[in-house]
């Protein structure tokens, strides 16, 4: 296999970091008997180390569990606990915040030193970023093992956690891979360029499903990779100059950020070896995507899909210009309708719950909560609950959420968890979470909080107190209190009612 792997100013080549993951393949099933259809958990940025971790799990016939690393400790130990990881490969300042007692016991942990590239990206004290002496080195340790040899299993996907339909996050666990879903997928390479004279750059993180898949995709397809240690406007068209980049895979926010940019700085760097962007993960606002399609040229594509479903639907710059707020048609081996509320399928032009399914994904299920996936499948397809319908034209419009997903940043986000954590608070009665339009993220997380008395708890405090139990990210940007908040008759706090005050003038309802 050919290509190379770019992060700052190191270079590896593939079939190097190739062969350290062979070597960490043989110290896994030794330390811990990993073998063909056990997890192997990560919690890294952006690096080698987790690349070498994740071929090391599929060179077992293993799935790599890539862990968000803005979790907080119990997000975390829910995840290790739920995929029955026995050991987790992290890089060294992530350890240091981690609180060891609350993951699972016997855990073995394997640390990687924080590079130069990530202390900069992060603002890391170097200090946090060597391995403590009393953790195994995972750089040392794999090289004491030889290669694993044993002839390779069918390929595995990694089992990205998402926070998908319903609460806490649920690990999508697929069936290994058969020749018939390697022939389907073969035929979608030129969408991501997985081929040895394309340089993709992956600017966002790998625990994501996306920029996982076309990782991955990249170096099996022989081509260039370069890592982005942490997604920077202008850090990102430098290196699209330096190393002539071609694909990248994006989302919303990224266009928000770069179009932002003063025109001296657009006009800094050299892009035209840009020749293809995919971008996905939540509403693109149209007059952003349209001084992108100004600004690189015919060259920006957006699908349509879910980490469960795969890449569904896709258009090209024209299409999408001929069909302003689609984000595609039907991909060859997509089955797609648009269904009501009792799962009939609705006529063109008729709004109702998006279902699909890619004849290249194999199936799957919910780690351990198969009762979760079932419920949102009907005759084969899947929903993760966005609203929508088709055109005469057969192009994909979203035009909702079922569902109370929140997709900030092109970030999920569940508002139940968050409202769970809430109400634990002594000065909260009742709360309700909820998205609002933002114009850099797409969606902000609010929260109306009903105190249980005057005075008992102010929105800083609620802040801070979801700030302290969970990651950053999920603490709401807004928080209002209200003692009379509008009800169902059984109680039930009416949030849609809450909600609409802050989308009427947004000319969107997602």
């Amino acid at each position: 296999m050919s290509g190379k792997i770019i992060l700052g100013d190191r270079t590896i080549a593939t079939p190097d970091m190739l062969a350290r993951a062979a070597r960490a393949a043989t110290g896994l099933n030794s330390l811990v008997d990993v073998g063909e259809g056990d997890t192997v958990a990560i919690l890294m940025r952006n690096d080698y180390p987790f690349l070498e971790a994740t071929f090391a799990a599929d060179f077992l016939g293993a799935y790599a569990v890539p862990v968000n690393w803005h979790f907080k400790d119990e997000e975390i130990a829910h995840i290790l606990t739920d995929a029955g990881a026995d050991v987790l490969v992290l890089h060294a300042d992530l350890l240091a915040g981690l609180d060891l007692s609350v993951m699972p016991a016997g855990l073995k942990l394997l640390v990687a030193a924080t590079p130069p590239e990530l202390q900069s990206a992060y603002g890391i004290d170097a200090g946090k970023c060597d391995v403590p002496h009393d953790q195994v080195n995972w750089s040392e340790w794999l090289e004491a093992f030889e290669p694993w040899s044993a002839p390779p299993p069918a390929q595995r996907s990694s089992m990205i956690y998402t926070s998908g339909t319903t609460g806490r996050p649920k690990g999508v666990r697929r069936q290994p891979m058969q020749p018939e879903h390697h022939k389907w997928l073969a035929g979608r390479q030129g969408l991501i360029g997985a081929a040895p004279d394309k340089v993709n750059l992956t600017n966002g993180p790998m625990y994501h499903s996306a920029p996982n898949a076309q990782t991955l995709s990249t170096i099996r397809g022989g081509g260039t990779l370069v890592l982005q240690a942490r997604f920077e406007a202008e850090d990102l068209l430098r290196l699209v100059e330096k190393h002539k980049v071609s694909h990248m895979h994006m989302v919303p926010i990224m266009f928000v950020r770069l179009s932002k940019l003063p025109d001296e700085v657009k006009a800094r760097y050299d892009l035209s070896s840009l020749a293809w962007i995919l971008h996905a993960a939540a509403p693109c606002p149209a007059d952003v995507k349209r001084v992108m399609i100004d600004w690189w040229g015919p060259i920006i594509n957006e699908y349509y899909g879910a980490t469960e479903t795969g890449m569904v639907v896709f258009c090209n710059t024209e299409e999408w210009l001929a069909n302003a707020g689609t984000v595609g048609k039907a991909l060859p081996g997509v089955a797609l309708k648009i269904l009501d509320d009792e799962r009939n399928e609705l006529p063109m032009g008729e709004v109702g719950e998006i279902f699909a399914h890619f004849a290249g994904f194999t199936d799957f299920t919910y780690q351990n909560n198969d009762a979760e996936f079932q419920t949102n499948l009907h005759d084969g397809l899947f929903s993760v609950g966005d609203v929508g319908y088709l055109n005469e034209r057969g192009y994909l419009f979203i035009s909702d959420r079922k569902r109370d997903m929140v997709i900030s940043g092109g970030v999920n986000i569940y508002p139940s968890e968050i409202e769970a954590l809430i109400v634990t608070h002594p000065g909260v009665r009742d709360c309700a979470v909820f998205g609002i339009p933002d114009d850099e993220y797409g969606e902000a997380l609010a929260a109306v909080v009903e105190p249980s008395s005057e005075g008992a708890v102010t929105s800083t405090e609620i802040q801070d107190f979801v700030g302290e139990n969970m990651a950053r990210y999920k603490v709401p940007r807004l928080v209002e209190l209200d003692n009379a908040m509008p009800r169902e008759d059984s109680g039930k706090i009416r949030k849609r009612e809450l909600r609409q005050k802050y989308w009427e003038d947004s000319g969107r309802r997602i």
